[in-house]
């Protein structure tokens, strides 16, 4: 997978002015809270429109100022995880985890549901509501439902800024695991230098919404 962005867009007092492509497995958009990390990955996904700026997967355009290409975010086949997992309360994992399917209509072929909730430990949790769910837990939920509507990218907004250190320890396996074996490449978000360090393979460093490096995590210019 590549992914070629460009992007111009005002928000509030951050202007997002950011050029970059990657072809990572798992991708790291870092930099401090406020400087502009989820805004740029709420772009890829559609919450927000660009002012200007070119998202390209691959070869599918899926926006384009210039020529006035803006794909409908349903149409888009990219998975979201949210911070705080957002799942639906009066579901049970099972029926959360279901929900997901409806979004993978126009793909290709379909991931294999049992290979999603083995790969993420779930097979105990299916018949419990999110009360009754850690924190680690809801987020395993949250990265399986994005994963049955068979996405063909995945963005991971800090989903573990909300967990405790044990919480975190628990559930970072089961992402190391999903980005070495699903066929699904992750643009995670964080301003967790230990996490990018153990996760990413590419690092984008933002500051009040423009790249100031890109490298391999291992690189000092990396971090700034």
């Amino acid at each position: 997978m590549s992914l070629n962005v460009r992007l111009k867009h005002q928000l509030g007092d951050v202007l997002i002015d950011v050029d970059f492509q990657t072809s990572s497995r798992l991708t790291a958009i870092f930099g401090k809270s406020g400087s502009g990390k989820t805004s740029i990955i709420n772009m890829i996904a559609g919450l927000v429109k660009p002012a200007k700026g070119l998202i390209v997967v691959d070869d599918r355009v899926l926006f384009d100022s210039n020529s006035g290409v803006n794909i409908p975010i349903h149409q888009r086949r990219i998975g979201y995880v949210f911070q705080d997992g957002l799942l639906f309360p009066h579901l049970n994992v099972e029926q959360n985890l279901n929900f997901g399917v409806r979004f993978n209509r126009h793909a290709k072929q379909a991931l294999n549901a049992n290979d999603i909730i083995s790969l993420l430990g779930l097979q105990a949790l299916l018949k419990r509501k999110p009360i009754n769910l850690s924190g680690g837990e809801k987020q395993r939920v949250a990265i399986g439902r994005a994963l049955m509507s068979n996405p063909s990218l995945l963005l991971m907004d800090e989903p573990m800024a909300s967990l405790d250190e044990a919480r975190k320890s628990e559930i970072l396996p089961y992402i190391e695991k999903l980005r070495d074996v699903m066929n699904i490449p992750i643009i995670y978000v964080s301003h967790a230098k230990d996490e990018v360090m153990r996760l990413a393979s590419d690092v984008i460093h933002i500051e009040n919404g423009k790249v100031v490096a890109q490298g391999a995590p291992t690189l000092p210019q990396t971090f700034g």
